[in-house]
């Protein structure tokens, strides 16, 4: 059966609970898994080893699990305005799925978390388009149809929904945040479907 992968990096949570909420979205489309994946954190130090599986959460991403997918939806924290370096550490692995044109016509969506209303969310989720649309992806977004985005006053943007964490990264999700996030899954598997059966 075809699937929609949910690949994010998250330090403090906040991410991790977006990609739930995604992934409950996306689940509302039948004929279509949902797979959650994550990145381990890397090292500015020295070369880094961590267990092939996590303590806690989903498993890591592989070259494999983005190249088979029917789409993908990327999640990142910001930084300074730009994706995490985990992330962009493994996106920086797929050559392979680049040469082979894999993702070409393909499904994305982006989601992120900032600590501060205008920290950078929007910034951050260009910054993972770019590779996405490199790789032959088409974007899709979150339309002004979903009312939530005319009215939220926490996260949420027409380019992929955003969450507020509040300087201590402890901010829940609110309720328009997690109403963009599953619209957005749902969204982007509705698509993803209708492309593997055209």
């Amino acid at each position: 059966m075809p699937y929609l992968l949910v690949l994010y990096y998250s330090r403090y949570g906040a991410v991790a609970k977006m990609a739930n909420e995604i992934a409950r979205g996306a689940g509302q489309v039948t004929d279509l898994d949902v797979k959650i994946r994550t990145v381990p954190s890397v090292s500015t130090v020295c070369e880094a080893t961590t267990p092939e599986i996590p303590t806690a959460g989903p498993p890591y991403a592989t070259v494999e699990d983005v190249r088979d997918c029917a789409g993908i939806i990327l999640g990142s924290p910001t930084r300074f305005g730009n994706m995490a370096a985990p992330l962009k550490y493994f996106i920086d692995s797929l050559s392979s799925v680049w040469l082979s044109g894999a993702l070409v016509n393909k499904p994305a969506g982006l989601f992120s978390s900032t600590s501060s209303l205008h920290g950078g969310q929007e910034t951050t989720l260009v910054s993972m388009m770019l590779p996405l649309i490199h790789l032959g992806m088409l974007i899709v977004g979150v339309p002004y149809t979903e009312s939530d985005l005319s009215t939220t006053i926490t996260g949420g943007t027409p380019y992929g929904p955003t969450h507020m964490a509040g300087q201590d990264s402890k901010n829940p999700l609110s309720e328009e945040e997690k109403r963009l996030c599953k619209a957005l899954g749902k969204r982007v598997a509705t698509i993803a479907l209708k492309l593997c059966q055209a």
